[in-house]
């Protein structure tokens, strides 16, 4: 079958708390065997939380893989079987101490879809009800920050937002916020 590459076999090299990872064979169209190393994700989801003014709650927090302090939109990772909306709707209380009354369904993202199974959720809340403290995990750290939704896109098209899913849920969310966009979207049936 054209495009597609069947797995032969397949060999656990590496098993951790996150992700575990496997060396596999595949044979291509061609008829050839290549190795194909892949990283296996339960995913996650991102929450843009829109507040009634317009503004974005976000999180400046650590990332030790790049030993950086990032600013994103609350996420988190899924636990195995987990719903996505209600893993958004959990990151969301934990992160920023919010609740939303309405959460809408932005798409999946595929963040590194060449040696890597994670999928990404996007939700928007709105609605939002704001209490009074995060419930993080004993090792998580971050800093709520309110940043308006057009200045939030400035920073992804300046390169102040790095974090792919960030950019592609703010960008979403940007467009749908657009009435212009919104109207174009109906008549298109997306």
């Amino acid at each position: 079958m054209h495009l597609n590459e069947k797995t032969l076999k397949s060999e656990t090299v590496f098993e951790g708390k996150i992700l575990h990872v496997t060396r596999d064979v595949a044979l291509l169209e061609n008829g050839r065997e290549a190795i194909r190393d892949v990283i296996h994700h339960n995913g996650g989801v991102c929450v843009v939380p829109l507040t009634d003014q317009g503004e974005v709650l976000m999180v400046r927090q650590f990332r030790y893989p790049h030993h950086c302090v990032t600013l994103e939109v609350p996420a988190g990772k899924l636990e195995k079987g987990e719903d996505p909306l209600q893993c958004g709707i959990r990151e969301l209380w934990e992160e920023t101490g919010t609740r939303a009354d309405s959460m809408t369904y932005l798409g999946a993202l595929l963040p590194t879809p060449a040696y890597d199974t994670e999928v990404i959720h996007m939700y928007l809340a709105k609605g939002l009800q704001i209490g009074d403290s995060q419930k993080l995990d004993p090792d998580e750290f971050v800093e709520v920050e309110r940043i308006g939704l057009k200045e939030a896109v400035a920073m992804v098209m300046e390169n102040e937002i790095q974090d792919a899913k960030t950019q592609i849920a703010l960008m979403k969310t940007y467009l749908l916020e657009d009435p212009a966009f919104a109207g174009t979207q109906k008549k298109q049936g997306m």
